[in-house]
């Protein structure tokens, strides 16, 4: 089993990268988040999983130890392979989806790309529980702050902006000032839309 991999990038797409280790190539599969976390690197070190079918062997790549394990639950459940689970952890960030599978926010779940009404609900039933196991591995600020993000892109989706739009614009503000109250973070996450 190949669990970690590190060498100079070859090529990136935001879901491939081909990665020179030692003079051979390999072609992994990443997510959106990993990618966005590579825009300036030459070089690369990822945590991987080998996904070994009758015609194919696939190599999943993560940028971090909590979104690997993250990909090896989603995997766990009924229904979601190596590509739903890229897919997922494509279109939620992973302190997010954490916060949906505890709250029991089955809305949020299903407004990712890959996730139906039953494949949620099965999430829930299935992770709940288990996303506990990787809180400490996530490299993000504390459950209160997480939950006043959710609460922020809420209330920026209710506002009528775009899901992921406002997942972004929250999370690079949160990032910047980790206690900062709800009220400030939508107000900062509103001046920034109406940036040009």
């Amino acid at each position: 089993m190949i669990g970690h991999v590190k060498g100079k990038i070859i090529s990136k797409k935001p879901t491939k990268l081909l990665i020179d280790v030692g003079g051979v190539g390999y072609i992994i599969n990443i997510s959106i988040n990993t990618f966005e976390k590579l825009a300036d690197k030459e070089e690369i070190s990822l945590f991987t999983y080998l996904s070994v079918r009758e015609s194919a062997m696939d190599l999943y790549g993560f940028y971090t130890l909590a979104e690997k394990e993250m990909f090896e639950l989603l995997i766990g459940v009924s229904g979601i392979g190596p590509k739903s689970a890229q897919s997922i952890l494509s279109g939620i960030q992973i302190e997010d989806l954490k916060e949906a599978l505890r709250s029991g926010n089955i809305s949020r779940l299903i407004s990712t790309p890959g996730i139906g009404r039953k494949t949620a609900e099965r999430m829930m039933i299935e992770l709940r529980d288990k996303v506990e196991s990787i809180a400490e591995s996530v490299d993000s600020v504390s459950f209160g702050a997480s939950t006043v993000r959710s609460d922020a892109i809420a209330a920026l989706v209710n506002l009528g902006y775009n899901q992921k739009v406002a997942e972004r614009a929250v999370r690079a503000i949160a990032e910047k000032s980790q206690d900062i109250s709800i009220e400030d973070l939508i107000k900062e996450a509103l001046v920034s839309f109406n940036r040009p």
